[in-house]
């Protein structure tokens, strides 16, 4: 599985290796050689050759640290999981209002997910649950279960087989659990993180991933990370408990992209901040915060427009149109960030640099003319300058 991590030395060498697997794969495996990465790692040694994976998972472990939890107070079910593996949120969690929370790892048997869901919700306790999952599973030593209910009792279980260090810490309202962790001070952190943490479920449990990845966490590196919140009535327009579902797929910094995408659905990132202030008549103190995060060097481009129309309408017009011009230049070719510095433009009165910005619009893309003529059509900044930018319009 490839990492996202730039990797320093790296020696791909054919290596036969005697691979264990479960009985159900090893009648239909006939081959035991692996291509195997040899690299200088100091912080994780090679597994040992009776805990390999089966032939038939991808060769790079799969291993994964994670956090099922419950609010007492809103009733939010959720889990968090960190791994050096490509896509693990398709993976392993899974959360249901009313019901519970689990994660299924370590060579997952993502089948566990909706059934335990299932057993759940016909009234099992998590440790029955398990045990019920398992006990059909000729696999069950390379399995790991986190699994918490609905009333806040958890349990969490750790196969034989699980590739070290592996093991779980669970209490009332959660169970962190991991896999092929750096040790056992990975699972620690995240409970102690936990139990501090303020702010909603969601908060709590990415404060818990970023504490395990703090103490060593996956032992390989780190690739992808996910959180799901269910909370009843709670996903978009109220049709589902899908309250918080994000998933980085593959990112160098998984942990912290899934702590922003975090803060930009619950309005705390600093464009939302800012637009908040702003709203509330506070606009010096929305511009400030906006120009702060500049100088970090963001990559998106909301902070740019938006800081460019606050310095606008607060008749900074130069460095407002600075920064306007700095947010088209990161992609020049791109129709629509031209489009939108003529809006705002037309907002601020400055016909003459709008109607370059309509015409460079209509230059990448001719379509837009669809759009200027809605807009001219409503209630529209565009209005003042009708008649100029309708003679632009192709006919």
């Amino acid at each position: 599985m490839l990492g996202s991590d730039p990797l320093p030395v790296l020696v791909p060498v054919l290596v036969p290796v005697p691979v264990p697997v479960p009985e159900r794969r090893r009648r239909k495996a006939r081959l035991t050689v692996a291509l195997v990465c040899v690299l200088a790692l100091p912080a994780c040694s090679a597994p040992d050759s009776t805990s390999a994976p089966p032939v038939s998972y991808p060769l790079a472990p799969p291993s994964t640290f994670s956090i099922v939890a419950r609010d007492p107070s809103t009733g939010d079910l959720g889990v968090a999981v960190a791994s050096k593996f490509f896509g693990v949120g398709a993976v392993v969690p899974w959360a249901q209002s009313g019901t519970g929370a689990i994660a299924t790892q370590s060579y997952a048997n993502s089948t566990f997910g909706p059934r335990g869901l299932d057993l759940l919700r016909e009234g099992l306790a998590p440790e029955e649950a398990a045990r019920k999952l398992l006990d059909a599973d000729p696999e069950r030593d390379f399995r790991q279960l986190g699994i918490v209910d609905a009333m806040g009792r958890s349990h969490s279980l750790t196969g034989k087989r699980c590739l070290a260090w592996a093991g779980a810490r669970s209490g009332e309202n959660f169970s962190a659990q991991g896999n092929l962790l750096v040790s056992e001070a990975t699972v620690d952190a995240m409970a102690q993180a936990f139990a501090a943490a303020r702010g909603e479920l969601a908060e709590r449990l990415v404060a818990a991933l970023e504490a395990g990845e703090h103490a060593g966490g996956d032992a390989r590196g780190r690739q992808s990370a996910a959180l799901v919140v269910a909370r009843h009535n709670g996903g978009y327009g109220g049709f589902n408990d899908r309250y918080v579902d994000l998933r980085v797929d593959n990112h160098r910094r998984p942990v912290a992209e899934l702590r922003r995408l975090l803060d930009l659905q619950l309005g705390r990132d600093p464009v939302s901040r800012a637009r908040k202030l702003a709203h509330q008549g506070h606009t010096a103190e929305a511009i400030d915060i906006l120009r702060s995060e500049l100088d970090r060097g963001p990559d998106g481009d909301a902070l740019h427009f938006e800081l460019a129309r606050l310095l606008l309408a607060a008749n900074q017009r130069e460095e407002g149109k600075r920064v306007l011009q700095a947010a088209v230049a990161r992609s020049p070719g791109y129709d629509h960030y031209h489009y939108q510095a003529a809006r705002l433009l037309a907002e601020a009165g400055e016909a003459d640099a709008c109607l370059e910005e309509i015409r460079k619009t209509l230059d990448l893309n001719a379509e837009y003319a669809h759009v200027f003529r809605r807009e001219l059509e409503g209630s529209s900044p565009f209005r003042p300058l009708g008649e100029k930018i309708e003679r632009l319009l192709p006919r």
